[in-house]
């Protein structure tokens, strides 16, 4: 896989965790939902945090067919 892996809140949903919590979990850790739910955010600050919920997102945005594989 070439560039990095950006997580948006498709892959939150897919990997079973609600958009609420995850707004909350956003709080918690000082980062801003808003633009997430705009732009995503790279897995690199998701893992940054060392918490688990992101490790389980990261992992299953990382094993997604790309966009150019879906087309």
């Amino acid at each position: 896989m070439s560039g990095e892996v950006i997580v948006t809140i498709d892959d939150v949903r897919a990997a079973g965790l609600c958009v609420h919590g995850t707004r909350a979990w956003f709080a918690r850790h000082g980062l801003d939902f808003r633009a997430f739910l705009r732009d995503g955010i790279t897995a690199e600050v998701l893992l940054a945090t060392g918490d688990a919920m992101a490790l389980r997102v990261v992992e299953h945005a990382s094993h997604r067919p790309s966009q150019r594989e879906q087309s």
